[in-house]
């Protein structure tokens, strides 16, 4: 029997599995030759290696997942099968999803595999694939139904299924969180407005899973089964763990994300590209008119400059390149305006 888990148990305790050793040794090869690649063709513009430093931890992600201790005491402690399931589909897809895979391949390749790779990526399948609402359809699916039906059953009696559970939980984060933290040339580019909404409505399916389980009982399909060691928990208290973990952990996980969203939607100054760029020139563009409309009240006419435009429409195009900002005597025509706004109107009736 094994030990008691914790810190030194996930450090010491190691297993291999030879189709996750293989294909992550596959892929760090792959986007190593890559980055190589790219160094050689633009030496003055090499491959970001905080990226590669990304899709790297990545892969770590998936290795202490299935081949460390978490990945060896999986099949007794439920708690710890639960952490596995959120590094899974949470920690690791994010992550190699920013290394921007795709498009390092894109970068590095020639023909016939640049053609072939834009070829793949406008098909119709993986259109399909990445669409925001597939992913996130194939997400809360992915979440109930293999901890709230009768496949966590299967999973606890069938090792093969129980692998296969895990290279389709990080597809299928890496297909949900592309759209949303991904950069990738795909057919979907979401604003950051509603890639944060997606994160908020998705919230929801761990929250309830995780409440479910942390309710269940010793009929509760996936409740560990077979001889325990006395220092485990029963199995309706790991079973509770359990929904704590994906309750906690994996809204905590997801905010984690949100948080990343908006960070990125709050930094992001290309205008009519996302939602801040977008609020960005509707605030100049109004500015833009308001002040031109106020020079039109003050001198009774709009002024027409030689190419035949009028002011609103030269003052709009100053804003969206950030003029108004940036103009003293504009500022000051708005400040007067402000000041204006505030004056009381004359007379015992105010």
């Amino acid at each position: 029997m094994l030990g008691p888990f914790g810190w030194s148990a996930v450090l010491t305790h190691w297993q291999f599995a030879p189709v996750v050793t293989g294909s992550v040794v596959i892929a760090a090869g792959l986007y190593g030759w890559g980055v190589v690649r790219v160094a050689r063709r633009h030496p003055a513009r090499p491959w970001p290696a905080w990226r590669t430093a990304m899709f790297a931890g990545g892969l770590a992600v998936v290795v202490i997942a299935t081949q460390s201790g978490i990945g060896v005491y999986d099949d007794l402690l439920y708690w710890d099968h639960m952490v596995q399931h959120l590094m899974l589909i949470m920690v690791a897809p994010p992550l190699l999803i920013v290394g921007q895979p795709i498009t390092l391949l894109l970068h590095s390749s020639r023909n016939p595999v640049h053609a072939w790779t834009k070829r793949v990526l406008r098909s119709k399948v993986v259109t399909f694939l990445t669409w925001p609402v597939f992913g996130a359809l194939a997400y809360a699916g992915a979440i109930a139904g293999a901890h709230l039906t009768d496949l966590a059953n299967l999973v606890e009696r069938n090792q093969t299924a129980h692998n296969l559970e895990h290279a389709l939980f990080l597809i299928i984060g890496y297909l949900f969180f592309l759209p949303i933290v991904g950069s990738e040339p795909i057919r979907w580019k979401l604003s950051y407005p509603v890639r944060f909404v997606i994160l908020v409505l998705i919230m929801p399916v761990d929250t309830f899973t995780g409440l479910v389980l942390g309710y269940g009982g010793a009929t509760s399909p996936g409740i560990p089964t077979g001889p325990r060691p006395a220092w485990a928990p029963s199995p309706v208290q790991d079973l509770h763990l359990g929904g704590a973990v994906m309750w906690i952990g994996g809204d905590c996980l997801m905010f984690a994300l949100m948080m990343l969203v908006f960070a990125r939607w709050a930094t992001d100054e290309r205008a009519g590209t996302d939602g801040r760029g977008w609020f960005e020139l509707a605030r100049r563009e109004n500015l833009a008119s308001l002040l031109a409309s106020q020079q039109v009240a003050a001198t009774g006419t709009a002024s027409q400059p030689a190419g035949g435009t009028t002011g609103p429409a030269i003052s709009s195009t100053a804003a969206s390149r950030g003029g108004i900002d940036d103009d003293d005597d504009q500022l000051a025509a708005y400040n007067a305006y402000l000041a204006k706004l505030h004056e009381r109107p004359p007379g015992p009736a105010r």
